[in-house]
């Protein structure tokens, strides 16, 4: 199997399914269209819905795209794991009421499978389908040859998509074997286990119901594909490495990193964790920032300051001296632009947005920490655990410390913070504003 780079292979399955009469779309932008359900894009198919639900006429009734996507649900264990992320790329190929299970799984093994494409062993390779679904039990079984016991059937938290109300419906996923060295060592370990080995590469979703949001489920008349696949993962698939980190992309602008900090990678735990903290923010803040955001404090602005500001603080942990992530954002626009022309073309103003925060934020940082540090002596001296809300709101409205980044800070030494006097704080300054 070849190793190819992450812009081979997101070029490699879009073309694969423009082969099969899809219509490659560029990537929808990050910021939302008329949608007030989402702050920012987090799956391929969510600037999809009003295709899904024949609200509107798409521009062909079989599309591809490669979808820039941010989630922050896990903004807590970046870094500290490897495999969560805040940026990331999901592949997808849609079918709006035209083609339906047959096609999506007979395609997916052809892509993956095929020396032609991707190439994978076939034998490493364990396709597992919703528990009640004997339609894509036999479709794997009967005509792509799959034995019995490759396929596992699992239950609605594995291999059911649903949201709330609206359309749903059984998965059919695909799990690659890495091998034992990446297992847990249990007798039980096998597909669906939660350690590294067995690593979902590919999710056929089959939008066949429309539910109420109270378990009730009625047939859909247009029955739709929703196909996700993580860029990231299917290339350390690929390219036989350890983690998302360790891809090519990645790997450029850790390495990066490791340059401008003077520090190599994997001979310190704590400063690793700030290498892949700095890494996966550098994307989110770059890509978010070529879509128009800017740093605010309220929404989708507060979320790229958020993330901008613990990315500079983690320099600062790493030793690194002044501005830094501008040189950082122009590695993810070298690695990016391929796919993203948009990054190379509004490179000049992406840059410039970044400096510009950072020099705002490094202007206030090391008087914050002078001052975050005293202030933990003080709770120290009284035996407290926990930072007043008025401390917490002087960090935040003097020295421009989001709330999140003094618990960061605080928890690493078994600290906490009063949030709700925080939120009182803010409140009273609110009030004065306005009678002002």
């Amino acid at each position: 199997m070849e190793k190819y780079g992450v812009n081979q292979l997101r070029e490699m399955f879009l073309s694969f399914f423009e082969t099969k009469g899809h219509l490659r779309l560029p990537s929808f932008s990050l910021i939302p269209q008329n949608d007030a359900s989402l702050l920012l894009i987090n799956s391929g198919m969510a600037p999809m819905k009003p295709y899904f639900k024949g609200e509107q006429e798409p521009p062909r009734h079989r599309v591809c795209t490669c979808q820039k996507c941010i989630r922050t649900g896990d903004i807590e264990n970046i870094g500290k794991t490897a495999r969560h992320g805040t940026y990331f790329e999901m592949l997808g190929n849609f079918s709006f009421g035209d083609y339906f299970k047959h096609e999506a799984i007979a395609w997916s093994w052809e892509f993956l499978t095929s020396p032609e494409w991707v190439g994978l062993e076939a034998d490493r390779l364990y396709p597992s389908v919703y528990e009640s679904d004997d339609e894509a039990w036999n479709i794997w079984h009967d005509e792509i040859g799959i034995p019995a016991e490759k396929i596992f059937r699992f239950g609605k938290e594995d291999n059911f998509w649903e949201h709330g109300s609206g359309p749903c419906g059984p998965c059919s996923e695909i799990y690659y074997d890495r091998g034992e060295k990446y297992g847990c060592g249990k007798p039980t370990c096998g597909v669906g286990c939660d350690c590294d080995r067995f690593m979902e590469v590919w999710n056929n979703v089959f939008t066949q119901f429309e539910s109420d949001g109270h378990h009730n489920y009625t047939e859909l008349k247009q029955k739709n594909i929703d196909t996700g696949m993580g860029l990231e993962r299917l290339a350390v698939v690929v390219q036989n490495v350890d983690t998302v980190f360790d891809i090519d992309t990645m790997k450029a602008i850790r390495d990066k990193i490791c340059e401008i900090a003077g520090v190599e990678y994997e001979t310190d735990a704590d400063k690793d964790v700030s290498i892949r903290l700095i890494t996966d923010h550098i994307r989110s803040v770059t890509f978010m920032t070529s879509d128009g955001i800017i740093p605010s404090n309220e929404g989708r602005g507060y979320v790229l300051r958020r993330l901008l500001r613990r990315a500079a603080r983690h320099g600062r942990l790493l030793g690194i001296e002044g501005l830094f992530l501008a040189k950082l954002a122009k590695t993810v626009i070298d690695e990016s632009k391929d796919g993203y022309p948009e990054l190379a073309e509004k490179e000049e103003y992406i840059l410039k947005v970044i400096t510009t925060e950072e020099e705002k934020f490094n202007k206030t940082i090391d008087q914050g920490l002078a001052i975050l540090a005293d202030m933990e002596d003080e709770l120290v001296k009284s035996g407290s655990k926990t930072l007043s809300g008025e401390n917490v709101f002087k960090l935040y409205d003097t020295y421009g410390f989001p709330v999140d980044l003094t618990t960061e800070i605080l928890e690493e030494k078994g600290f906490s913070v009063d949030e709700e006097g925080f939120k009182k704080a803010m409140e009273v300054q609110k009030q004065t504003a306005r009678n002002a």
